[in-house]
């Protein structure tokens, strides 16, 4: 049985971390071992970093490497299945609240890549317009407009055609993947979704109908299209762990209804530029590095608003050293710095005092304005033509080739 009903809304915790608030108590950082105990999950550990290199025989991705994905649940049975010749499929989302994604955003996407290169696998993509209507109280035609101009962002992260479904819950939900919802629907109590999610009597019914239409992308038979007469096909979910309540709900469901349990593979918050205290706020453009953003905004946002582990003086620097723990240019470069031994030589002299905060912020800049202004170059070449495409209810005939 899953951990499910583990939130109490009367009882003030230390830490909140659901879907849609991410927060920790007096602005502090998110303590990930309490996360991971509280939800029940496992630390994804060097074993498996070495593992998938060695079933891949290709270099793990800097997220695996460097920790940045950091917990799972049944990666290990993802991975013995694949042993034996038994593949698998992925399934991520977005759900589509602004006209631009920050790279905070991109995350799951550029990881997702690497794992469907990797192992040669399906990815069905779901954009939850229904979601986002009712969370954010945008209009029905605003969401799906945010769907398509989400979908460019997404399949600009280098995605195979041949490989990748993208649907977006206001055209595709119906038929074999609504049969699901409502199988999904008669297993779960009002009580146990308010355990798991902390709704409210003050909530409309939509938010609490909602969770079984991001459940059922996990089971096969909700893509008939693709995946016809494979319902034994297991499914990997790469994903940020606010999402981890919509799995667990999931996994206690699946076998219920004659499914594998999905797994799970979780990363991470990406830190906010002003320091760790959870998610990026949409509402403050300078919290966020967006892929819209010039090489002068990424200049100005690094230098101006960066929180740093530094010292207040050249020559405190020189003594003391900088605050690794704290540093957001450093948490950055972790991220995006793909050259390992470089990586280790910044964070060995920056903590000694040897280099300066300048300097590693100018590191900093060009590292992010090569990524934005290459994902701004894929972005502006996907067209309205292409999106239909990835979008089209169609077989993929060669997609575990």
């Amino acid at each position: 049985m899953e951990k499910v009903e583990d939130q109490n809304p009367q009882q003030e915790e230390d830490q909140v971390v659901n879907p849609w608030e991410v927060s920790a108590k007096d602005g502090g950082k998110i303590d990930y071992d309490k996360l991971i105990d509280k939800f029940g999950c496992q630390r994804l550990d060097q074993s498996f970093v070495d593992r998938v290199q060695r079933l891949t025989s290709r270099p793990p991705h800097v997220f695996l490497r460097r920790g940045v994905f950091f917990a799972h649940r049944d990666f290990n049975d993802i991975l013995d299945a694949y042993e034996r010749g038994q593949k698998f499929y992925l399934y991520t989302g977005r759900g589509p609240s602004s006209e631009a994604l920050h790279l905070g955003h991109l995350i799951p996407f550029m990881f997702t890549k690497y794992l469907q290169d990797a192992f040669k696998v399906p990815l069905v993509i779901q954009l939850t317009d229904d979601e986002k209507c009712m969370w954010k109280n945008l209009s029905v035609e605003e969401s799906q407009r945010l769907a398509r101009e989400n979908a460019k962002d997404i399949i600009a992260c280098g995605f195979d055609i041949s490989k990748t479904f993208i649907f977006s819950d206001f055209d595709y939900v119906g038929g074999a993947f609504y049969k699901n919802m409502v199988k999904v629907a008669k297993c779960v109590t009002y009580n146990k979704v308010v355990g798991i999610f902390g709704f409210t009597g003050e909530d409309h019914i939509g938010k609490v109908s909602f969770p079984p239409v991001q459940a059922v992308p996990s089971f096969p038979s909700s893509f008939p299209h693709l995946f016809s007469g494979k319902d034994d096909l297991r499914c990997l979910i790469p994903c940020a762990i606010d999402q981890d309540p919509y799995f667990r709900m999931t996994r206690d469901v699946a076998p219920r209804i004659g499914y594998h349990k999905p797994a799970l593979i979780e990363s991470l918050f990406f830190p906010a530029l002003q320091g760790e205290t959870g998610k990026m706020s949409a509402s403050d453009p300078n919290s966020a590095i967006y892929v819209t953003d010039s090489a002068k905004d990424i200049k100005y946002k690094v230098n101006k608003h960066a929180f740093t582990g530094g010292q207040e003086t050249i020559e405190k620097h020189r003594q003391y050293g900088a605050n690794l723990e704290v540093d957001i240019p450093i948490k950055y470069l972790n991220f995006f710095l793909e050259d390992d031994a470089e990586l280790e030589h910044i964070k060995k002299e920056y903590g000694a005092g040897r280099m300066l905060t300048g300097e590693v912020k100018k590191r900093l800049i060009e590292v992010l304005t090569e990524i934005v202004e290459r994902h701004r170059r894929a972005r502006a070449a996907v067209t309205d033509e292409m999106v239909d495409a990835f979008m089209a209810v169609r077989p993929l005939p060669n997609m575990f080739d």
